[in-house]
């Protein structure tokens, strides 16, 4: 019996993660387009094949990643309950979003220093 419940933490777990990666990468590449648009200096099509890359990356990245802490163990005496395997699911999932979390900084972090060393290549040289 505690293999179908596992089974159905799999069947919970997967669609939610795999739902949270997908609206985190089109919120982040929707918005991170104009940022690359600015560091390509209005170049449009480079910008958006970047982003795009950029989000193809994302996607592997954190589904492989999800599906890297899938496992779901039981090591108790007495049969898994729902109970346990809701707390189960919580911290997989809590954990799952707090990484999202952090991977969506980081990328907003490249996304700045990408602006930010673009438009130092703009200002010119006061020594020449």
């Amino acid at each position: 019996m505690e293999n179908s419940k596992i089974i159905i933490g799999y069947l919970i777990y997967l669609p939610i993660v795999i739902a949270l990666t997908i609206y985190v990468s089109k919120m982040l590449f929707k918005n991170g387009k104009l940022f690359m648009i600015d560091i390509f200096k209005g170049k449009e099509d480079i910008a958006t094949a970047t982003n795009k890359l950029f989000e193809i990356g994302f996607y592997l990245i954190n589904i492989g990643w999800a599906m890297l802490i899938l496992k779901i163990t039981y090591y108790g005496i007495n049969e898994m309950s729902y109970q346990y395997l809701i707390e189960v699911l919580s911290k997989k999932i809590g954990g799952f979003s707090f990484y999202l979390g952090i991977m969506l900084f980081i990328n907003l972090f490249f996304f700045f220093r990408g602006r930010r060393i673009s438009r130092q290549t703009l200002k010119p040289n006061p020594k020449s």
